[in-house]
């Protein structure tokens, strides 16, 4: 079965069921399932073959993952938590990228904008695999928003970088004005259509109590925004996490009436299931034929380089929090190391890379080496983590 025709589509779903049915009654990540389904599905003699694409990711499966996880957060949390969240978001991406790079120009040969490239995409941690497994874990709730709301907004420091490697690939070389400028104008400018798109919405939102009509008006800004950010080079994510946080947190007479709320909870909770199913489908599928043994050992490297960075991230930046009102105790730090989860973000990338990368075959092959480790190893072992350090919720 090849392209999304409805036959396809249908069957994904029956998969999608069957896996969550059978995940939850042996106790596995829903993630974990879905991926192996993937694989399944592709290798079997007539097996689907389903596209996957940058444009796939960021146009149709983004927005509603971001939307729908935004607006179930509390503003007054994600207030509190934010000057550690976007230090671990901004700065944490870049010293994460910086050191994976170092390590794959140094160790493996890659050429420097090629370990670049891999670098910045492989840094942030996926909102994608991130936001479904710590839901289903039911991770304590401090730890949920720090790690989620990291998620979040790290996307915006990794497109900043992509776009700016992109430009130094292009034109031959960047400002250090350009790169401040890009930066705002990415996250802040992000944040802004947002809040537009949102804020439109929620005027037109306010004179209705027709929840048919309210799923409608948040649909629009969760889409509308996300794709208004990326058409002028913005950051969709942070788009859509504006919009989400917007419409979440709006009350009965500026936002979603009371009577609609729980309908509209009910639709973007499907939604995501929805999304997610078609995601790690996808993501298994195009990893049942990727040629990873004939990059074994690349892979191998970039596996523990991006581990390290990542702890490389985490632990100096949480410190400097030590004394302060949002400290990170030492077992959260763990779980934000080994709970940083790579998916369809970093691929999603990695589809996108210009062809004038030399190492562009070989990036996107590793990448998929990363995200397999991540989404099979990480993920079946964060809930016994979770459990070792006592850090699961009581719902």
């Amino acid at each position: 079965m090849t392209g999304f025709s409805i036959v396809t589509i249908l069957f994904v779903l029956l998969t999608a069921s069957l896996v969550a049915i059978i995940s939850r009654r042996a106790r596995l990540p829903y993630s974990v399932g879905l991926v192996t389904a993937g694989i399944v599905l592709a290798l079997l003699p007539n097996g689907i073959d389903l596209p996957l694409t940058r444009g796939l990711i960021f146009s149709v499966f983004l927005p509603p993952l971001i939307f729908e996880a935004a607006l179930q957060l509390k503003w007054a949390d994600f207030r509190r938590d934010l000057p550690l969240t976007a230090t671990l978001a901004f700065p944490g991406v870049v010293i994460a990228a910086a050191f994976v790079a170092a390590a794959m120009h140094l160790l493996v040969g890659w050429s420097w904008i090629g370990a670049a490239f891999f670098g910045i995409l492989i840094a942030a941690t996926d909102p994608v695999s991130v936001i479904a497994s710590f839901k289903e874990m039911k991770a304590e709730p401090r730890l949920s928003m720090v790690v989620e709301s990291e998620s979040l907004l790290n996307d915006g420091a990794a497109a900043v970088g992509f776009s700016l490697l992109v430009a130094i690939v292009s034109d031959g070389a960047v400002t250090p004005g350009a790169i401040a400028g890009a930066l705002i104008w990415t996250a802040v400018g992000g944040v802004a259509v947002g809040l537009a798109v949102a804020g439109v919405m929620l005027v037109i939102s306010g004179r209705t109590e027709d929840h048919l009509v309210e799923i409608t008006l948040t649909t629009i800004a969760a889409y509308g925004s996300f794709l208004a950010a990326e058409h002028f080079h913005m950051s969709g994510v942070l788009a859509s996490l504006a919009a989400g946080l917007l419409f979440g947190n709006a009350d009965g007479k500026r936002g979603i009436s009371k009577s609609g709320r729980p309908y509209v909870s009910a639709f973007w909770e499907y939604a995501a299931f929805l999304v997610n199913s078609f995601v790690f489908i996808l993501i298994g599928g195009h990893e049942a034929h990727q040629p990873i043994h004939l990059v074994s050992g690349m892979a191998a490297v970039a596996i523990l380089v991006v581990l390290f960075g990542r702890a490389l991230a985490v632990y100096p930046l949480s410190a400097l929090f030590s004394r302060t009102a949002v400290k990170v105790d030492i077992r959260c730090q763990h779980v934000l190391v080994w709970g940083g989860l790579r998916g369809a973000l970093a691929l999603a990338l990695a589809l996108a890379l210009p062809t004038v990368v030399p190492e562009q075959h070989q990036i996107v092959v590793v990448s998929f080496a990363v995200v397999a480790f991540s989404i099979f190893v990480q993920g079946l072992t964060m809930p016994w983590l979770l459990r070792r350090f006592g850090l699961l919720g009581k719902g």
